[in-house]
Parts: structure tokens; sequence; C-alpha cells
């Protein structure tokens, strides 16, 4: 499978467009990472418990969206996007979607 942010895919050539696919998932931390990353905000610096959360959920949401792809017989996905959004307190939802194409 094929997954661009472009809306071509170099040396191929979309031969059908089959529709927009997704994947997403909403993580949030245990409680003491949380009061870890809220200490490290006080200091400053990198939040690396966020950091590696968020690193899991793109990894997780894109994995989903390309099973979605594949349920509907794409072999590429063009013009890939992420979204996030915070749900509750400590938790975010990220979102990967884009068009699922069949390359020849």
């Amino acid at each position: 499978m094929i997954v661009v942010t472009s809306d071509h895919v170099e040396g191929k050539r979309v031969v059908k467009t089959l529709g927009m696919v997704k994947g997403n998932t909403i993580r949030a931390k245990h409680i003491g990472k949380d009061i870890v990353a809220g200490l490290r905000n006080i200091v400053g610096g990198e939040i690396k418990e966020y950091t590696e959360m968020m690193a899991e959920s793109r990894e997780q949401a894109i994995s989903r969206m390309m099973e979605d792809a594949e349920k509907i017989g794409a072999n590429g996905v063009i013009n890939v996007r992420f979204s996030t959004s915070m749900v509750m307190g400590g938790a975010a939802e990220l979102l990967a979607y884009g068009t699922a194409v069949k390359l020849e």
C-alpha cells in the first residue's frame, strides 16, 4: 500500500478514485505520566510522555486508514492529512484521512 500526502505518486497513474478513507484513535496517558508531564510543563522542555503517545496514535490511525482502504480494494491512499482534537482533559483524538485510489 502506497500512502502519500501529495495528490499523485511519482511513476504511478491513478486509474480509479475509490473515495475517502479514515482511521482514528483516542488516547489518554495514565495519571502517573500526567503528573510527570505536568511537572515538565512547569520547568520547560519536551514532554516525552505525550510525544510518545502522539507518535503511537499516528501509527495506529494510519494503520486503521490503510485497513479501511484495503477493504474497498485500494492499493494507495493520496492526499493524506491528520487532524487532532481534545476529547477531554488528558485525552486526544488523532484522525488520519485521505483518498483511496487504484494505482497502475
